[in-house]
């Protein structure tokens, strides 16, 4: 008798791009379980259809809509990819396609994706956790409205924040984030990744610049604010080799389970925009030198993960403060998880494992305890 597809283990399904490295590694994890390769929804499809439907059984897993041109076209409108505005469209239409999917047992909650993808949400969320966070005047759905460059201005001085980071609301990726420094007689000064075209249009970049001209910084301010903007103050980062350090933390089933350091002598340390990969083990004997515990800051991550107890897995930025004694939430990802070939960290049971193999072996470690009723660990 040929065993049945219950017995051979879950049957997955993904909501993704064909082809994306995303897909392909989490494909390469199920069968590396070996399972059959999990079915791939293309993201075209259910955005043309306004949603799809999965077998009760299907455990469905919502990737990235990104790094698709006709993706981005459905989701933003816009016919150029780099461009940087049309972030609340984006937003919108996302939100409605989870909220299309239809059965199919969930690894990402469409409420909690919907806060995931709101900065103001999401810090909210955080900061009534007592998760450690950026002051924000702009958090929650009651924060300040954020209408242009006038009103930063006014919440600069209004909260006494000479440095901060202006960020699209639905941004990615670091798109549309500018940190923002204010001096002396009045001088400014903007870090962005943003290209600011002669005729007033945004585009991302891969290089970083600095603007420090007022009326510059205005104008890109002023056409991302219709999308949505979050403020936060600029936290001074710990340093590894005299570059600015945060980490990505990994957590899957409340696990921090993988984690890469990111240096960068500007404020923006994304790997893609000329941030460095950092010393791990540096930053681990940098925390306990300085008294505190490497497992508290990883603790902090465990603590937003928390927060989207439906979500298995998120991808939590973590600002170390000068000193490496504190952390405090950057932000929490939803899509954060691409870190290939990074394997996790010791005595995080993900050892050997990559984060895609880590999020299939926490489904089959929940099947398991499911079928033999043994309590959740």
């Amino acid at each position: 008798m040929s065993p049945s597809a219950s017995d051979l283990g879950p049957r997955f399904a993904v909501v993704g791009n064909p082809g994306n490295r995303r897909v392909a590694l989490f494909e390469d994890a199920v069968r590396a379980a070996g399972l059959p390769a999990p079915r791939v929804v293309p993201w075209t499809y259910v955005l043309r259809d306004q949603g799809a439907d999965f077998a009760a059984d299907e455990v469905v897993r919502i990737d990235s809509p990104g790094e698709n041109a006709e993706v981005d076209r459905m989701l933003r409108g816009a016919q150029d990819p780099t461009r940087v505005e049309g972030s609340a469209r984006w937003y919108a239409g996302l939100v409605a396609a989870v909220r299309g999917l239809r059965g199919g047992v969930r690894l990402d909650d469409p409420d909690e994706l919907a806060v995931l993808f709101d900065k103001r949400l999401c810090h909210a969320v955080l900061d009534a956790a007592d998760v450690p966070v950026p002051a924000s005047p702009t958090s929650g759905p009651q924060g300040a409205p954020v209408r242009g460059w006038d009103d930063v201005r006014a919440l600069m001085r209004e909260h006494r924040m000479p440095r901060l980071f202006v960020k699209p609301a639905h941004g990615s990726s670091a798109s549309g984030v500018l940190a923002v420094e204010s001096g002396g007689g009045g001088r400014i000064r903007a870090t962005t990744s943003v290209e600011l075209t002669a005729d007033g249009s945004l585009y991302n970049s891969l290089k970083v610049r600095r603007y420090e001209g007022e009326q510059d910084i205005a104008a890109i301010v002023d056409a991302l604010a219709p999308d949505g903007l979050h403020l936060e103050r600029w936290l001074p980062k710990a340093s590894q080799d005299g570059r600015a350090t945060d980490l990505r933390v990994v957590v899957v089933a409340g696990r921090a389970t993988h984690a890469v350091v990111r240096t960068s002598r500007s404020p923006l340390t994304n790997l893609h925009l000329g941030g460095r990969r950092g010393d791990l083990d540096t930053a681990r004997e940098a925390v306990e030198a300085a008294g505190a515990r490497w497992a508290d800051l990883l603790g902090v991550c465990e603590q937003a993960a928390a927060c989207f107890p439906r979500t298995l897995c998120v991808g939590v930025d973590l600002l170390p403060a000068v000193g490496w004694r504190r952390a405090a939430i950057g932000e929490v990802n939803a899509f954060g998880d691409l870190l290939p070939r990074l394997t996790g960290l010791p005595g995080s049971g993900a050892e050997g494992l990559d984060t895609y193999a880590t999020q299939v072996a926490a489904v089959l470690r929940d099947v398991a305890q499911h079928r033999t009723g043994t309590p959740h660990a």
